[in-house]
């Protein structure tokens, strides 16, 4: 563990230098081709740097925020766009905005745009407290029935993923003194798959993706195919990428060849969104009541996951990795409590 936290150090410690590099020289340089030329190379380092991190929880959360988020940022910031564009202040908020999934939130904001509510504090408790019962649920797996593991494994999914990017947005916005957009809007309070995918699921990787996919695959494809047509060429490229890039992100999890089945995943959900945007376009329908269409979602959801994201992570024992992380984590706060209370 030590050397982990080591190498945990110098992966984060070159991210540091190299976005230094780009808020001093890259941002210098005119934007467009120029400018992307300087930022390959940190590009290129960011993929690299999650290699040498062999913790689950350590090497995913690398991947996501410097070989996925990181770099789709310093993309778009390559050409003025994005959420780098202007240039933050200071060098310390130009560090956190690459380097987070995290957006200050404005008030008051724009009328038309609904804004998600921080996420309550006794909430946050009771999340908590279910992702604790959960780790030791798993002491009882092989006496539940398989569907009732498969289950957990999707809630831990969903528990585990808010709870760290909830940390880490706290930090940040301790640190920044400013607030911060939540990054997840009650996901299982979705009525539809558009609204699941798009207005409360990991908000901060849906905006990355609207900036550097979404909107230029619909600007592209508007002069051939027309605006209607367009935008939901633009929404199954987004689920595409995102697919491509958890690829990525199992990769740096499991060092073995990718599958597709995480890509196979997100395919199918783009495709059950598009068809819904255009059966809602053309049709008109009138919505289901909300509790019909939100089970509805959620099912959709959890199946498809069960059938394609959840395998290549239990066939490698993933699960077993990260739980055995988590344990730990929680043995050592255990630890340091009854040491500071003797």
């Amino acid at each position: 563990m030590e050397e982990e936290l080591r190498n945990l150090s110098k992966v984060w410690i070159s991210a540091l230098v190299s976005i230094c590099y780009c808020y001093f020289i890259s941002s210098r340089i005119s934007k467009g081709v120029l400018r992307l030329l300087s930022i390959i190379p940190v590009c290129i380092l960011f993929l690299v740097l999650p290699l040498s991190l062999s913790t689950v929880h350590l090497c995913a959360s690398t991947a996501l925020f410097l070989s996925w988020l990181a770099n789709f940022k310093l993309f778009l910031f390559a050409f003025e766009q994005g959420p780098l564009c202007p240039l933050p202040a200071n060098l310390y908020r130009f560090i956190c905005f690459v380097c987070f999934p995290i957006k200050i939130r404005k008030n008051p904001s724009p009328s038309g745009i609904i804004k998600s509510d921080p996420i309550p504090k006794w909430v946050l408790a009771v999340k908590i407290l279910i992702f604790g019962v959960l780790l030791h649920i798993y002491e009882y797996s092989d006496s539940l029935p398989r569907f009732a593991v498969l289950a957990t494994y999707c809630l831990h999914i969903y528990l585990e993923i808010e709870i760290i990017l909830v940390f880490v947005g706290a930090v940040v916005s301790t640190l920044l003194g400013c607030d911060i957009e939540p990054v997840f809007n009650e996901p299982y309070l979705a009525t539809s798959l558009q609204d699941f995918w798009g207005r409360r699921w990991n908000l901060m990787v849906s905006a990355v993706l609207r900036s550097a996919v979404h909107i230029p695959v619909q600007q592209f494809c508007t002069r051939f195919l027309g605006p209607d047509r367009a935008v939901l060429v633009g929404v199954m490229a987004s689920f595409l990428v995102s697919g491509l890039m958890h690829e990525l992100v199992y990769f740096y999890a499991i060092r073995l060849p990718p599958t597709w089945e995480v890509t196979c995943f997100f395919v199918l959900n783009g495709v059950a969104t598009t068809i819904e945007i255009a059966v809602k376009r053309t049709l008109r329908w009138r919505p289901l009541h909300r509790a019909v269409s939100g089970l509805g979602v959620l099912a959709f959801v959890s199946v498809t996951g069960v059938w394609f994201f959840l395998p290549q992570l239990l066939r490698n024992n993933v699960h077993e990795r990260a739980i055995s992380e988590w344990l730990l984590v929680i043995d050592l706060a255990k630890r340091t409590l009854f040491i500071s209370s003797a």
